[in-house]
């Protein structure tokens, strides 16, 4: 354990990335940034940390905005439920704590959208509290210099690793281990083919010496992908704009602006339907977590008062109103051929 430990800390005094989130203890800039780089790559999220920071410097800046601003700038994130717990946390934070971020572990677990990670996170980087953060980096640093084979999405597994995590700890610099392990695991200790060869642990790591590098971290399968079929229907108002409506609640993309959709059941209801219909570009295909959707767009003739049922925007008012990546991609391609 100890030599572990101190070969992090030096690893990463040596090869730590320069990120603006680790020039301060503000717990809203920490609070961000672990918000927005869940499920994203620090090169993607760094951009939209900085967006985020200039637009709402504090967290009643934040709280204070109406949600399709903030949906606006997450715009091309994905996972947007995360841009909605953001705003609904700022506002928790500034109705519930005056504006101030809990200082305990317990108390930062209260905040929506805030689990064990996070909680863990806040508490070590803003104020030097002694929580191991378990990420999937540090799942997968543990899983191998320990030789650990159980999955780590399995409840014995996830205890095992959170009492490694804990017992590896630097109790006195909680704050630059947990950096370490994470950075370690990012740069160092990758998903596929690590240079083990520079490896700082080289000669004590277990799935090393093994040879089961590729075989660790273990994760059981779990996620049923659903498919989905959506034709979009492109339809204009004869002065340069386009109808969109207001995705609702309970399902993806809620509070995004798309064109208006129809939802087959099968593929074959979906090509029935697209029969000498006059289809723009190709067939789309986009891959969220737990869905798979297929989609055509197609230039559909305007029915009597459709202004009244849809929001009629040019393209330039796209900007005020976010969109799903699937449009996004659609009108980067074809955006010339809808009128």
């Amino acid at each position: 354990m100890n030599a572990l430990r101190q070969a992090l800390q030096e690893w990463y005094k040596a090869q730590q990335r320069d990120l603006p989130w680790r020039h301060t203890q503000d717990p809203y800039f920490i609070w961000l940034s672990e918000i927005i780089l869940q499920q994203t790559r620090v090169d993607q999220g760094l951009p939209y940390y900085l967006k985020f920071t200039k637009a709402f410097p504090t967290v009643q800046d934040l709280a204070n905005a109406e949600q399709q601003e903030v949906l606006n700038l997450w715009q091309g994130l994905g996972y947007y439920s995360r841009g909605r717990n953001l705003h609904a946390t700022a506002q928790q934070i500034t109705l519930e704590h005056n504006g101030a971020f809990p200082k305990t572990y317990q108390d930062l677990l209260k905040l929506k959208g805030v689990g064990p990670y996070t909680a863990a996170a806040i508490a070590s980087f803003a104020y030097n509290l002694p929580h191991a953060v378990v990420d999937g980096n540090v799942f997968r640093v543990l899983s191998r210099y320990f030789g650990v084979d159980l999955a780590i999405n399995s409840p014995e597994g996830k205890r095992q690793f959170e009492a490694l995590a804990g017992e590896l700890l630097d109790q006195h610099s909680p704050a630059q281990h947990n950096q370490a392990i994470m950075e370690f695991g990012a740069l160092q200790c990758k998903p596929v083919s690590p240079n083990c060869s520079v490896c700082p642990v080289q000669e004590t790591c277990m799935a090393l010496l093994s040879n089961k590098v590729s075989q660790l971290p273990i994760k059981i399968k779990t996620v049923k992908v659903r498919k989905r079929f959506f034709v979009y229907h492109i339809l204009t108002n004869g002065q340069n704009e386009l109808a969109f409506s207001k995705r609702g609640p309970k399902d993806i993309w809620e509070g995004l602006y798309e064109f208006p959709l129809t939802e087959f059941a099968t593929l074959d209801d979906m090509l029935d339907y697209l029969g000498g219909k006059q289809i723009i570009g190709e067939r789309f295909q986009h891959v969220l977590t737990h869905q798979k959707i297929e989609a055509y767009f197609i230039k559909t003739t305007p029915k009597e008062n459709f202004n009244s049922n849809y929001l009629m925007l040019d393209l330039k008012a796209l900007t005020d109103h976010p969109i799903p990546r699937l449009i996004d991609k659609f009108l980067i391609a074809h955006s010339g051929e809808l009128f």
